[in-house]
């Protein structure tokens, strides 16, 4: 039962990756968050390959899959994510150069983080400092995240306000629990940790779409309504 759970989650994350990242590049050409929710969502089916052929942690895989937990983690859904939902939020359009740039910028993150995934942090100081910079880089996301919940209450789009909350204290205890607090009744491969956290990343990927679409009609009438006020003064 524990294995088909984790197989559901990590298959709805896939799922939710891909076909909202896809979403939101063609209908909002928001390719900082469109791709970044197809990294998780490349991150998820490389987990469930590494998984179906037995989580052999001498794997390239296994590596691989902490390349990508490592770059969502320190720059993917914390930099990319609060810069992309400022295109809702503050009309912010980046250019190309910006883009590219910050996913760079998250390459290099990954590449350098991943080593530090699975030390002792009791006696590596490097580790434990990795752990605590990614619970501060989620908790300043979700400081932002607030921020944008109450721009969707005022919007007056109350639901996804509600549920981008409820997601985002779900994302955070997962980002508690990760490193500094795992399940004590947890198995040797952290089943119920990951089927929790596949399951929450795979729903933020999917109620963050929902509620940046919310804002982005809001914005829309916003706009339709000042260009009607303009033309009829003209």
């Amino acid at each position: 039962m524990k294995e088909a759970l984790f197989l559901s989650a990590d298959l709805w994350m896939i799922f939710a990756g891909y076909f909202y990242g896809w979403r939101f590049i063609r209908r909002y050409g928001n390719y900082l968050l469109g791709l970044e929710w197809m990294v998780v969502a490349t991150s998820g089916s490389n987990f469930l390959l590494w998984s179906l052929l037995g989580a052999n942690s001498g794997s390239v895989l296994y590596d691989v899959a902490y390349f990508f937990d490592a770059f969502s983690r320190s720059v993917g859904i914390t930099l990319i994510l609060v810069m992309g939902l400022m295109k809702v939020t503050h009309r912010y359009k980046p250019s190309l150069g910006v883009d590219v740039a910050v996913f760079a910028v998250a390459v290099v993150a990954g590449l350098f983080l991943r080593h530090f995934h699975g030390a002792d942090l009791h006696t590596d100081r490097a580790a434990f400092s990795v752990a605590v910079f990614y619970l501060v880089v989620n908790l300043l996301t979700a400081v932002f995240v607030g921020y944008f919940v109450t721009r969707l209450w005022d919007a007056g789009a109350r639901w996804p306000a509600i549920w981008t909350g409820l997601v985002t204290a779900a994302g955070t205890a997962i980002a508690v629990t990760y490193d500094l607090f795992p399940l004590s009744f947890d198995d040797a491969n952290r089943t119920i940790f990951y089927t929790a956290a596949l399951a929450t990343w795979g729903t933020q990927g999917f109620v963050y779409f929902r509620a940046y679409r919310a804002l982005h009609h809001h914005n829309a009438a916003l706009d339709a309504k000042a260009a009607h006020a303009m033309g009829a003064i003209a």
